[in-house]
């Protein structure tokens, strides 16, 4: 139940952000109001690909999650693994990224299809309880990662 209101709670400020950015156009208000209803109705939606390719990812944005993948892969190198320093870096990433949506579109749905499960995962990873808790976290935001490159560009 707790992880189902963090779920509206998160997407809903995803939301708001994207509706907020220097980049949007107040004619755009109803079409994010139309993205938060798909998003409570189609959570547990697949993602698609793009008519058998991969989205493609605003270069702004995409520089923002190259980073947070950069930072997953060096953190899995790391022998001394302080779980919580790399959260605040994924989530510090994550803020950049939410405030600097410029998508929309399809494209934009499919991408929060893997967004709002992620910033979940990192949430998560921040909350864990202990290193066996935030170990299991960490594997599924490397996984994560992977879906993401399987469906975006």
């Amino acid at each position: 139940m707790n992880k189902l209101i963090l779920t509206f709670a998160v997407g809903g400020l995803l939301l708001y952000s994207c509706g907020n950015s220097t980049n949007e156009k107040s004619n755009n208000q109803p079409e994010v109001a139309e993205h938060n209803d798909h998003h409570h109705d189609d959570e547990s939606e697949a993602i698609e690909l793009n008519n058998g390719e991969k989205w493609q990812v605003d270069a702004n944005m995409l520089t923002h999650i190259r980073n947070m993948e950069n930072d997953v892969v060096s953190f899995s190198k790391v022998e001394q693994k302080d779980y919580k320093s790399i959260s605040e870096k994924l989530q510090s990433n994550i803020d950049l990224l939410t405030s600097n949506c410029t998508m929309k579109g399809k494209a934009h749905d499919e991408l929060h299809k893997w967004l709002l499960p992620y910033i979940d995962l990192v949430k998560e990873l921040s909350e864990a309880k202990n290193e066996t808790e935030a170990t299991k976290q960490f594997e599924n935001i490397q996984i994560s990662f992977t879906t993401f490159n399987q469906y975006f560009q």
